[in-house]
């Protein structure tokens, strides 16, 4: 009996030992470089600074940079308004500490040589996607992650023109991405657990509540909800119900605090329609990719929703 306890106390000890190593292999993500200096990406940079990593976010040009400082700047002032309602000093301390953890570049190529992860966010397009990773490769560290905040793209198409498909993952987060509690990790089937770990302990320090997928269409969020947003739209085009009373169906009954269609004008019709187009050329036989007639032609006449001023719905 005393040799098989002993048996098994080295056991738990040798297991315990295995997993502080594998652990203490984990890669602490301090230095982060964003690409892109859009909605999604001055967000991330904006709570990754927040949290006191050092920052760089990187875009084509010094006037795109500029604003988005300064959007970035604006909405600390509006947390810290309301983080720090009896202590405005303090909220002054927070927006001047969090804003000179971030820096800004045009060169990618200068500054991912010292950076721990690099986070692109830029436009859904898989060739520039792909040049922007196969350069950026030949000079960022051997330990540094590539990570893409892509919606709609597979993870592992964009990997694929790197030499560092061990080291590359998927980061997607939600906008507006302060506020937006989530992020999906993404593992392809070249992702090592070191860098999956690495990243869902990233998202924890920013304050996220990290879900993990694999690289499938749509990740988690995305592959349930633009289904079931073209379904609404299915149902109107059938004549089944009006735009009206499925929002208000969805609101009242489900407890959406948006209808689909006041959703779908929010996120943006284009958006939506790059996502399904993506998929359908995937999967053309998936009944669930297939397009949407009425959305279609919303887009070829432009109206993209709230951002236009007109989608399903007129907006003043």
């Amino acid at each position: 009996m005393a040799f098989v306890t002993r048996q098994f106390l080295r056991s738990m000890s040798s297991s315990a030992s295995s997993s502080a190593s594998a652990a203490a292999k984990k890669i602490l993500i301090k230095h982060v470089t964003v690409i892109g200096g859009g909605l999604m990406g001055a967000g991330i940079a904006q709570v990754a600074a927040a949290t006191g990593h050092t920052v760089v976010l990187v875009d084509q040009t010094e006037d795109i940079l500029s604003k988005s400082k300064k959007g970035i700047e604006e909405s600390l002032k509006r947390m810290a308004k309301k983080k720090f309602t009896e202590n405005p000093k303090a909220g002054d301390e927070f927006v001047e500490k969090t804003l000179s953890c971030l820096s800004t570049s045009t060169d990618a190529a200068s500054v991912v040589h010292s950076t721990d992860l690099v986070v692109e966010a830029i436009v859904e397009n898989l060739k520039l996607k792909n040049e922007l990773f196969q350069r950026l490769d030949k000079f960022a560290a051997e330990h540094t992650i590539f990570a893409s905040n892509t919606s709609s793209l597979q993870i592992t198409n964009i990997a694929n023109a790197t030499t560092r498909q061990d080291r590359f993952a998927g980061l997607h987060f939600f906008n507006p991405v302060p506020m937006m509690k989530l992020v999906e990790v993404i593992k392809t089937p070249m992702t090592s657990q070191k860098t999956f770990e690495s990243l869902v302990d990233f998202c924890k320090t920013l304050g996220k509540h990290p879900v993990s997928c694999k690289d499938t269409p749509g990740f988690i969020v995305n592959r349930l909800l633009v289904p079931y947003l073209i379904e609404a739209v299915r149902l109107h085009e059938r004549g089944d119900a009006s735009k009206e009373d499925i929002d208000t169906a969805m609101k009242l009954g489900a407890g959406y605090p948006m209808g689909p269609f006041e959703l779908l004008d929010y996120v943006g019709l284009d958006t939506t329609k790059f996502i399904l187009d993506g998929w359908h050329e995937m999967e053309p036989e998936n009944p669930l990719f297939q397009p949407s007639p009425s959305m279609n032609n919303l887009v070829a006449q432009k109206k993209l929703g709230k951002k236009t001023g007109e989608g399903f719905y007129k907006y003043k």
